[in-house]
């Protein structure tokens, strides 16, 4: 399957990173994002903001996580993606879980996505994105940029085998977190 080939839904990432550039820390904690300490941050006035999950979320109907994200979002108090069509990525995960798919390849991935009639897939986890990225499989990225150098983790972007253009679509910073949001169009070009 021509991974670049035409598609009928839009693959958007939306997603938090350290200043240095890390999803999360080595054991996946995510602690300097979810609880940042209080600070006196600015936010200067934007014309053309960036999206926010309050508005980003409603417009997805599929999510493809990898295992790691699946695992960390199955220790939150309630299920997020009531209604979402899920597919995790994993070579190794067995699951009963009726609320979502496995599969072991992008490729699958996508043929689950067509199969479900996906129109706007939200891409999460790190590792996914990549992988994502590098098949041709992302068409926009709101990456929140969060105050904080960690120092190591887990690497939002990896190697690429080839440069991915961006254009710039939106940004803002809030003052409540000091969150620098960007959202971006992958340019196909």
């Amino acid at each position: 399957m021509d991974m670049r080939a035409p598609r009928r839904w839009t693959g958007a990432v939306f997603i938090g990173v350290s200043l240095d550039g890390y999803v999360a820390r080595p054991d996946g904690d995510l602690d300097w994002l979810t609880t940042p300490s209080p600070r006196g941050h600015v936010a200067a006035a934007p014309t053309t903001p960036a999206l926010v999950w309050e508005t980003f979320f409603p417009t997805v109907d599929a999510v493809v996580m990898g295992r790691a994200t699946y695992e960390t979002v199955l220790g939150f108090d309630e299920w997020a993606f009531e209604g979402k069509t899920v597919v995790v990525l994993s070579t190794t995960l067995r699951t009963d879980d009726p609320r979502v798919a496995v599969a072991t390849s992008v490729e699958q991935a996508r043929r689950l996505l067509d199969r479900n009639g996906a129109g706007r897939v939200y891409v999460d986890g790190g590792r996914t994105i990549q992988s994502f990225l590098t098949a041709g499989l992302v068409d926009e990225l709101t990456v929140s940029i969060a105050p904080v150098l960690i120092g190591h983790g887990k690497r939002l972007f990896g190697d690429l085998d080839r440069d991915v253009l961006l254009t710039l679509r939106g940004t803002h910073a809030t003052p409540e977190d000091g969150l620098v949001r960007v959202t971006y169009t992958v340019s196909t070009a």
